[in-house]
């Protein structure tokens, strides 16, 4: 089968507006789809150019595709199946700045460039000591983004918007102060550093979408769908969810709202961070343990189970919910929304996956909702207890049959409590290292968590679901 280039689908014509830095899945599938409706729509006009964060990537097969490639959307809304392709077209070219240090810099001349998008990973902000103006490249995004800007700068260009989509809290603030440091460090003059502060904007944002990426295991049968091979084909839910904290006016010069995408602009992103910790991320932990210890393996036979998936929602909506500050019918509507993600049938999204480092995920995803809850109600929120019980179990090592997959040093914590039973509930929430904090100093954790500890262990986590019910 012939392979995927510009002979099947032409290339979008217009001037690049847009730099990216990352070619990977979520990215193509994600920001490269929402600009390809706006090119669509024709209420924007640009192209895309990707720059590949390390020096291993994408490029070469992008370019023989002529950085062509499909988004396939499969999945639930609104009770609706969805199940489309979509060619993208608007990726102009694709630079490894490892071998075109110059090509990269040369794209921080382009009058029309506007905006620039980023997905390094949480470990891609960072600050590198080593990284000199001399390194070509140097090693970290914000420096090769430091170097970039000071070259648009000296070639007398307007400046820049920047949004960085890397799920860390803050990013866009801690992108420009690793920007800023650079700056400072390589000794750039302070009119460089006030056309930063004056010139580019830097907003923080929050993505959501669960990006697949390659559909491998039915990628023949997709082949013969599309009628051409496509090596770089990303596969997407179609639920998409971008909150960016920057004034109303970004909508006129980037008019993703205009294009009926889901996209928020917003003074403040924290309820929203919040909102999806806790509503989307939280569950997905939740279920975790609950679902492995009652031997069901993906979240989809999680929700298709009646005790499963009443306990998963009773959760929600009696414990997560009233803890966040937003309004309640939109957490509702957000979580009915999550609920119809969990149900995808093209997801297959496995409980293993999702286990892994379950530890740090509790206490990033479920904990401050639990320590809120106790402040609030001056009680503990049963189900989330329950769950807290079912992680802790899950991690003993007799559960042969269920491999937990988590930092050694978590694990190795794990082996020595459970050397002593009596006292291994204690030993565990006592631990700074597992949790933050010594959470056995929070009212009746211990004795709960240690009650039902036994009970799931003695009737099995389906019978002490059914009590909970009452």
């Amino acid at each position: 089968m012939e392979r995927l280039t510009k002979k099947q689908y032409p290339k979008n014509q217009a001037a690049i507006t847009c730099l990216q830095f990352g070619e990977g899945n979520f990215m193509r599938g994600f920001v490269d789809w929402q600009l390809q409706q706006l090119n669509n729509q024709g209420l924007y006009q640009g192209n895309v150019a990707i720059v590949q964060p390390l020096a291993h990537g994408l490029s070469d097969k992008l370019a023989e595709q002529d950085q062509l490639y499909t988004v396939l959307l499969q999945g639930l809304i609104d009770g609706k199946v969805i199940d489309t392709t979509e060619p993208i077209t608007v990726i102009d070219r694709t630079l490894n700045p490892y071998e075109q240090w110059q090509g990269f810099l040369a794209l921080a001349e382009i009058d029309e460039l506007a905006f620039v998008f980023s997905n390094t990973t949480e470990a891609g902000i960072s600050y590198h000591e080593a990284d000199t103006q001399n390194d070509l490249p140097p090693t970290s995004f914000p420096a090769k983004l430091t170097a970039f800007l000071y070259h648009r700068f000296k070639m007398n260009k307007n400046g820049l918007t920047i949004i960085p989509c890397e799920l860390i809290d803050r990013n866009a603030e801690l992108l420009k102060k690793f920007v800023l440091q650079y700056a400072k460090n390589w000794q750039l003059e302070t009119e460089f550093i006030d056309w930063l502060h004056q010139e580019n904007h830097f907003y923080c944002s929050l993505v959501d979408r669960i990006v697949p990426g390659f559909p491998r295991d039915e990628i023949d049968e997709l082949h013969q769908r599309l009628g051409y091979d496509d090596q770089l084909l990303v596969k997407a839910e179609p639920f998409m969810l971008w909150v960016i904290e920057a004034p109303e006016e970004l909508n006129e010069h980037l008019p993703l709202k205009k294009a009926g995408l889901n996209v928020v602009l917003t003074d403040d992103l924290t309820p929203y961070r919040e909102r999806k910790v806790h509503l989307l991320n939280g569950p997905h932990t939740a279920m975790v343990a609950i679902g492995l210890l009652s031997n069901v393996s993906t979240v989809e036979e999680v929700m298709k189970d009646p005790l499963l998936s009443d306990y998963i929602n009773t959760l929600v909506t009696r414990e997560l919910i009233p803890m966040l500050r937003l309004p309640e019918e939109e957490l509702l509507a957000y979580a009915r929304q999550i609920n119809e993600r969990f149900l995808n049938p093209f997801a297959h999204h496995q409980l293993h996956a999702i286990a892994l480092n379950s530890v740090a995920k509790f206490q990033t995803r479920l904990l401050p909702i639990l320590k809120k809850y106790i402040e609030k109600r001056e009680a503990l929120p049963s189900y989330l207890t329950v769950s807290f019980a079912a992680l802790i179990l899950l991690y003993r090592a007799d559960h042969s049959k269920i491999h937990v997959n988590d930092d050694p040093m978590v694990l190795a914590s794990f082996a020595e409590a459970w050397a002593e039973p009596e006292t291994a509930v204690l030993q565990l929430l006592k631990n700074p290292t597992l949790w933050g904090e010594d959470l056995s100093v929070l009212p009746d954790l211990t004795e709960t968590v240690s009650h039902y500890v036994t009970e799931i262990d003695q009737k099995g986590i389906r019978n002490v679901l059914y009590e909970l019910k009452g």
